[in-house]
């Protein structure tokens, strides 16, 4: 699978820049394009599942890491019979309404964003209870093989490697001042993309060739027309 290694080789291969301030800039190029990847994507490899818990008497819960930028499901386990209740997403503002008291406990049905880094549960937990959170994540930064605690190789560079080299080839293009190619390279990122989008609408059809929506409803989706 192409790692960090790879990567840099392919970038200064095609750009036939090998100077050392260019090589210096790879990390950059890369750092760059996977925050532009994880906002264009809606892949399922991107989800990560993390065990949360919901104290007693207190309705705000941490998100797991600073790296997620999306949360699509929380759940908790029941005591008594072990039994997954989703909470359903809601608004702060529905969530302040349906419980304004926050001193008052009760049995958790509903999670709002409060901010980057927490969720709002509603209503506050009676008890406290060990749930699960999943999220979409953007993955480890890959880096170079030096230093300490490195991810040479992350789910971007092993199932999305086209659209990160295209990526990073519009970021090295945008340092070399190339205005003339960039145009290219933008345009191969985004066919990119889109084909890893249609790979991951192609997922989430059942057997019966239904196109399921990502929020969990119907798509507007006709099968068959481009």
């Amino acid at each position: 699978m192409p790692d960090y290694s790879y990567l840099k080789t392919d970038l200064v291969n095609t750009t036939e820049n090998d100077s050392t301030e260019f090589a210096t800039q790879v990390s950059a190029f890369v750092k760059r394009t996977e925050y532009r990847m994880i906002k264009d994507l809606d892949d399922a490899g991107l989800n990560e599942y993390s065990a949360i818990t919901l104290t007693a008497g207190q309705c705000t819960v941490s998100l797991p890491n600073d790296r997620v930028r999306i949360v699509r499901n929380v759940n908790y386990t029941t005591s008594a019979s072990s039994v997954r209740v989703n909470l359903l997403q809601r608004t702060m503002e529905y969530a302040i309404d349906y419980w304004p008291v926050s001193s008052s406990t009760g049995n958790p049905r509903y999670y709002s964003m409060k901010n980057n880094t927490q969720i709002y549960v509603v209503p506050t937990p009676a008890s406290t209870l060990t749930g699960e959170i999943q999220t979409e994540s953007i993955p480890l930064a890959l880096a170079s093989a030096t230093g300490t605690s490195v991810t040479t190789s992350n789910y971007f560079s092993e199932f999305c490697y086209n659209a990160l080299f295209a990526g990073c080839m519009v970021e090295a293009t945008m340092y070399m001042k190339d205005w003339n190619n960039l145009p290219v390279w933008q345009q191969q990122y985004q066919s990119s993309i889109d084909l890893l989008r249609n790979q991951a609408r192609r997922t989430r059809q059942d057997d019966m060739e239904i196109a399921a929506s990502p929020a969990g409803g119907p798509d507007t989706i006709i099968q068959g027309v481009s």
